[in-house]
């Protein structure tokens, strides 16, 4: 039962002009950042998760609510206008956006998806809404041996997320780990890993690392391709009525739209996958059930809709793991993770009884923001493609000087600057090296989560093993995390052996011709 008192509370403390306000600015904010190729939905939640400090606990998650929804959909700007995704969820968007803008149909591709996007996003938020107090009730039945596990789970996750070389993500899991582990040990409070140097007992903190591997690292690499920072990008000239399509093509996408968003909210909840994952996989779903899959990629709605309908949904189903086992469904929930324990709230099971009216504010947020979304990128389209004209060597030195202060702002150190360029240059190693960036954040965070519930489940079990093996939900864990992992490494032998194949089949053909 949904406590009356705090679902007041989550009301009135959303609907006041300056959390309203709020909610405006980050989701036009965050349509920007997805607008523009080389920014994102992760880089303006980094950015600007350093005010969220200062202002009152609802307001802040609303602004992170609001920069999480828009640079979602703003991607799908560049996407049809450029053919480049401005974030990464937007890359199947390009596969009939593209072609659709080529052929003069622009404006009716941008309608569809902005349309698409909201119906997406609040369907989500739907599946966030009800699944998730039920998920909370089963984590209730969750002891530290339990919670070791699902953090076993979660690093295991890592394998899916290296693509085909796993060593390397391995490797970036570990150091990942290994940084969260700088400081006090959480139960003990003993002194490690600090060199003599007063300033890491604190640890790393999770803003600065987000801001310098996302943020300072691809700055960098634009650096390097200076020559191209003053180009201009040539876009297709669009005419926008309405949405772009009437009640009977509406109606007709309906199951388009229901089994996409089912599999945009499935792939959020397994976390660590994401919105671009959710997206190519509702695509070939899409084209498999349809009676003309010959026409994908040619320049049709349908293709349109099932990416934005399903990476949207994403939003809602990758905050599902978030609030009730604290594990985030991808990198952006990863980053809204840290402005949760900014103010003090604990992801788990009991964040329901104990910050209800906040996950509310929450559930209220995402809702005003998308019906934002919807209005506000309908109505500014022509202002936001403008913005594709600004030239990078101006926009990237405004962007560093907003990543220094954010880091400065989290502690008020100097230090935290410094460490921003420090792992701005180790995401630069990270990119030459070819090592995902990605599994060093989980380990990062999931890495005291592990840390933490396994000295807890030796201590009760008197430092005897088996405790591990006696919970029914640990060994369920357990048993996930070896098979989930044995798939991994057969999925990636099978494209080996395929890759092989097909290397061989061209030497062959090149030796007949």
């Amino acid at each position: 039962m949904v406590p009356a008192n705090m679902v007041a509370e989550a009301f009135a403390n959303t609907f006041t002009p300056m959390c309203l306000f709020l909610i405006w600015f980050g989701t036009i904010i965050g349509i920007i950042f997805g607008s523009i190729p080389g920014l994102s939905a992760t880089m303006a939640v980094v950015l600007f998760l350093p005010l969220t400090f200062g202002m009152e606990t609802t307001q802040g998650l609303a602004l992170l609510c609001g920069l999480y929804m828009g640079g979602i959909s703003g991607g799908l700007i560049s996407a049809i206008l450029l053919k480049i995704p401005g974030t990464p969820s937007s890359i199947s968007t390009v596969f009939d956006g593209g072609p659709m803008a080529e052929k003069g149909e622009a404006g009716r591709a941008l309608g569809v998806g902005i349309l698409f996007s909201f119906l997406g996003s609040v369907l989500g938020i739907f599946a966030l809404m009800f699944v998730s107090p039920l998920l909370a009730k089963v984590c209730l039945l969750f002891s530290a041996a339990d919670y070791f596990a699902v953090a076993v789970f979660a690093l295991s996750i890592i394998a899916s997320l290296s693509g085909k070389d796993m060593l390397n993500g391995l490797i970036a899991g570990l150091i990942g780990i290994a940084l969260s582990m700088v400081g006090m040990a959480p139960i003990d409070a003993v002194v490690r890993f600090t060199f003599g140097n007063y300033q890491l007992m604190s640890g790393f903190d999770i803003t600065v690392l987000l801001i310098g591997v996302f943020a300072i690292t691809d700055i960098i690499l634009s650096g390097f391709g200076r020559e191209h920072l003053a180009d201009k990008m040539e876009k297709k000239k669009y005419k926008l009525k309405g949405y772009g399509l009437s009640m009977k093509k509406f109606m007709e996408q309906i199951p388009n739209t229901i089994i996409s968003s089912i599999i945009g909210i499935g792939i959020g909840i397994l976390p660590g996958i994401g919105g671009s994952t959710s997206g190519l996989l509702a695509y070939t779903a899409a084209r498999n059930r349809s009676k003309y899959p010959e026409k994908f990629g040619t320049g049709i709605i349908d293709g349109v809709i099932a990416s934005e309908t399903a990476n949207n949904a994403t939003i809602g189903g990758s905050m599902i793991p978030l609030l009730c086992m604290g594990i985030p469904g991808n990198t952006v929930s990863a980053i809204f993770l840290g402005g949760l324990q900014v103010h003090a709230i604990s992801p788990g099971p009991l964040i329901f009884n104990k910050s209800g009216q906040y996950v509310y504010g929450i559930y209220l947020a995402l809702i005003i923001s998308s019906i934002f979304m919807l209005i506000f990128e309908r109505a500014g389209l022509p202002i936001f493609v403008k913005l594709l004209d600004i030239p990078k060597h101006i926009l990237l030195p405004c962007i560093v000087v907003m990543c220094c202060v954010g880091g400065y702002s989290s502690n008020s150190r100097v230090f935290d600057v410094q460490c921003i360029l420090f792992f701005g240059l180790l995401g630069l190693l990270f990119k030459v090296l070819k090592i995902p960036s990605t599994p060093l954040i989980i380990g990062f965070i999931v890495g005291s989560m592990f840390e933490e519930n396994l000295r807890q489940a030796l201590q009760a079990g008197h430092g005897s093993w088996t405790v591990f093996l006696s919970r029914p939900i640990a060994m369920a864990f357990l048993i996930i995390t070896v098979v989930s992992c044995a798939m991994t490494v057969r999925k990636n032998m099978q494209d080996k052996k395929a890759a092989e194949a097909a290397g061989k089949e061209f030497d062959t053909s090149e030796e007949d011709g």
